[in-house]
């Protein structure tokens, strides 16, 4: 098998081999290790991981867009946030009084306008002062998670409303609201960007932005939609976890950006742009919450899951460079 077949065929086969590694290390450990009694594969086990992997996945959707681009996101923590702040608190706003559970549906558009606003914001900065991603984004995870704490200072947000903790604590057919809201946000960035113009040039300016430019795609508005889309998206997640929760710290979503990263690599998307799957985003984001919840079902502290999240991080990105090192060698001889 040639390398370039061996590179394509590990990123989009590896991450499914890697979980159902997972799953039997997990499943025969837990025999031996567990404090619970309960089997690691049991269906209602499954389920809960399928909806405690929402507020991750649904933002590393829009991470693989932006990241297939070409650019990252390091914000998303703090808009997710900043998100949920303004959807529980908006709900008491004296404007909206007398609206009844009507102001469900205002406090929830609320929410998604501001985190649209706010990853447009980063995408604008981004497409009009050349300025790496990753640096703008950087300065905005900082004002971002500035905001949040000027807001309550040190103390947190909350608003129970029960017609809403009833919708998001909801099954149909057996799977949670959360889980729903991923499924869907993932069958809708898969489409736009398998089936759209906007996920072709996605492809095409994460693979060679100057080849882009002469091919006519502006690349800066272009950008500033992926930008958006994260943020609305981190907005999202935000809406859908605390519909539930009904409260939030000024601290959550910290280190948000670094979770859903780790999940777009493992799942084959290059950290350089060009290439990747929301697909296989979809199998990371499983792989690292499998990782999660498999580590504390045999015992092991969040310190020891940090680390091991971390190791596979490092070896994805070193395998992931050494098969592109040896595609491009490939193709010069």
């Amino acid at each position: 098998m040639k390398t370039g077949a061996l590179s394509e065929a590990l990123k989009k086969g590896g991450i499914w081999g890697f979980i159902v590694l997972e799953l039997i290390f997990f499943s025969v450990a837990g025999q031996f290790l567990s404090l619970s009694n309960s089997a690691f594969m049991d269906l209602d086990n499954m389920l809960l991981l399928l909806k405690q992997s929402a507020p991750i996945g649904i933002i590393a959707m829009g991470m693989t867009m932006v990241m297939i681009n070409g650019n990252i996101d390091l914000s998303v923590g703090a808009t997710y946030a900043i998100a949920a702040i303004v959807l529980l608190d908006s709900m008491t706003w004296p404007i909206f009084a007398g609206l009844g559970d009507w102001v469900i549906l205002m406090s929830w558009t609320l929410a998604l306008l501001v985190g649209t606003a706010l990853g447009a914001l980063n995408g604008l900065i981004v497409w009009k002062t050349g300025v790496d991603a990753f640096i703008v984004t950087l300065g905005s995870m900082l004002g971002f998670r500035g905001l949040v704490f000027m807001f309550n200072g040190e103390n947190p947000t909350s608003n129970l409303n029960w017609t809403l903790v009833d919708f998001a604590e909801a099954e149909v057919l057996g799977l949670a609201t959360a889980t729903w809201f991923l499924l869907a946000v993932t069958l809708v960035v898969w489409f736009i960007m398998t089936r759209t113009v906007h996920g072709r040039n996605a492809y095409a300016i994460g693979d060679n932005r100057e080849a882009a430019v002469n091919a006519g795609i502006r690349v800066g508005p272009h950008m500033m939609i992926n930008f958006a889309i994260i943020g609305f998206l981190a907005a999202l997640s935000a809406v859908v976890f605390y519909s539930e929760s009904g409260s939030v710290n000024p601290n959550d979503g910290q280190l948000f950006e670094l979770w859903v990263i780790t999940a777009v690599v493992l799942g084959g998307t290059k950290i350089t742009g060009g290439a990747g799957s929301p697909i296989g985003t979809f199998g990371g984001v499983i792989a690292i919450q499998l990782l999660r919840k498999g580590l504390g079902h045999i015992g092991a502290d969040t310190s020891t899951v940090n680390l091991v999240i971390g190791l596979i991080l490092i070896a994805v990105l070193f395998i992931d460079r050494q098969l592109n090192v040896k595609g491009k060698q490939e193709l010069r001889i």
